[in-house]
């Protein structure tokens, strides 16, 4: 068998062979990395996971769900319209209650009847409980930390989470703040209802001391002018002077006759021309009582005065007795836009602790030591290379 030699060319003396990598080594910046990982992350995870699942307590949640409602009862369409009307009313009112069931009055109120801070503490847990003789500054902020209000503004529905360190301490605070925000709806509405019959009231009191004026205005002109009613009284004058123009008118055509049948030097004639004299002058004397009574006032200026002080009248009457029927509606629609407080849940009585949320809380806390850790070493290799 023949062997074929391989011939293998000479080196080229221009290609530089490069020496060969070191193998690699742990450096310092190596065990930084894995000390600041130790110490950024697994230590702070490993002491909030001893803390939470050694030291913190359990904690239980009371749950209460309730709307805002008005005591009403009106027609058929009012009652089809309801869900409408319901809305309405319970998202304002419950809007204020959100508001209140946060506030430090409702601390305060809670705190008058029931022992907050005991409900609140817990030994040995610094973090889910509150201070000993804890301030109200203090107080209100871990209750915006272990009471939760969910509003939900198209329904008005409220619903409340309660967490306290015993189940009956959790329903106790629920029941209190039900109870509290119900006196704060009566009061709204009691308030409400004052307003509008004291609105009313006042327009009714404005309305009698007009018709007490327009009265007094109608007896004081009875008493200056000495006549009850000028209207009857021009009547009876306007009826006595057509009485008279008409006895006038007989009395001339009787003496137009008697001139046509008899001598001049008749006495019937100079008697009936005595009657129409002393029918005209009743018909004068009648018209100038007419035209001046009392010192030259005119009947008419009367008569028209008065017509203005009964038309008076006859408004300020009808005026208060539109208020009258006002503040009856008034209160009818007072009592019926009554607003109560109706819970549709509990307050409810836990059975078992749902709170804290181990795993959640060392998983989130867990999360952002390792964001921090890697957000510090990129840095700290980015500003490496750069050099």
């Amino acid at each position: 068998m023949q062997v074929t030699a391989l011939k293998i060319p000479a080196a080229d003396p221009s290609v530089v062979i490069a020496e060969p990598a070191e193998p690699a080594r742990v450096r310092t910046r190596h065990i930084a990395v894995v000390a600041s990982f130790a110490l950024l992350v697994l230590l702070p995870a490993l002491a909030a996971g001893g803390y939470l699942f050694g030291y913190a307590k359990d904690q239980y949640a009371s749950y209460i769900g309730f709307s805002v409602q008005k005591e009403e009862g009106g027609s058929a369409v009012e009652l089809l319209g309801g869900f409408t009307d319901f809305a309405n009313v319970g998202t304002s009112d419950a809007d204020i209650l959100f508001d209140f069931m946060q506030s430090q009055d409702m601390v305060q109120r809670l705190q008058s009847r029931l022992d907050l801070p005991q409900m609140f503490s817990q030994t040995g847990d610094p973090v889910f409980s509150v201070g000993p003789d804890p301030s109200m500054e203090e107080l209100v902020r871990h209750w915006r930390r272990a009471v939760k209000v969910y509003h939900d503004p198209g329904s008005g529905l409220i619903n409340l989470r309660v967490l306290a360190f015993a189940p009956h301490d959790a329903q106790t605070i629920a029941q209190a703040v039900f109870d509290e925000s119900s006196a704060m709806i009566n009061a709204l509405s009691t308030a409400a209802r004052n307003d509008t019959m004291r609105l009313a009231r006042d327009d009714m009191m404005r309305a009698e001391s007009r018709l007490k004026s327009a009265r007094r205005a109608v007896t004081d002109f009875r008493k200056r002018t000495q006549i009850f009613d000028p209207r009857e009284d021009a009547q009876g004058q306007l009826g006595l002077l057509s009485n008279l123009q008409a006895q006038q008118a007989n009395a001339l055509i009787e003496l137009d006759l008697l001139r046509q049948t008899t001598r001049p030097n008749d006495p019937r004639l100079a008697q009936l021309e005595r009657r129409v004299g002393v029918i005209e002058t009743r018909i004068d004397a009648e018209r100038d009582r007419f035209s001046r009574v009392d010192k030259d006032v005119a009947l008419a200026g009367l008569l028209s005065e008065y017509e203005a002080l009964t038309v008076d009248l006859e408004f300020a009457e009808k005026s208060y007795l539109a208020t009258l029927a006002a503040v009856e509606a008034a209160g009818a629609e007072a009592r019926r836009q009554s607003r109560y407080l109706a819970a549709h849940i509990g307050p409810t009585l836990a059975q078992t602790a749902e709170h804290p949320h181990r795993l959640v809380w060392l998983g989130v806390f867990s999360g952002l030591c390792l964001m921090g850790w890697s957000i510090l070493t990129l840095t700290y290799f980015s500003l490496r290379d750069r050099q």
